[in-house]
């Protein structure tokens, strides 16, 4: 989750600001077409299943990008990896 970074680095005040951006996204349910879309990205980049569903799930709304500080997406090249 994003929030780990601050968390683990205890910065509550960058962790109050990932809070309140966080606050304003929508969850996005899991349905086949990003189960089907997680397993293929699991397939062809070898990502671990949470973070391909998380790719999945982004890349299926169009996200302009996808927050982390796990560098694994950096394999996802259709998706803009924001850390």
């Amino acid at each position: 989750m994003v929030l780990g970074g601050p968390l683990k680095a205890s910065n509550d005040a960058l962790a109050r600001r990932y809070r309140a951006i966080l606050e304003s996204w929508r969850p996005v349910d899991l349905d086949i077409d990003i189960a089907e879309g997680a397993a293929r990205l699991r397939a062809s980049l070898r990502l671990r299943l949470p973070d391909a569903v998380q790719a999945a799930s982004a890349l299926a709304i169009n996200a302009a990008g996808l927050v982390t500080h796990d560098r694994d997406f950096s394999r996802v090249r259709s998706l803009q990896v924001i850390s």
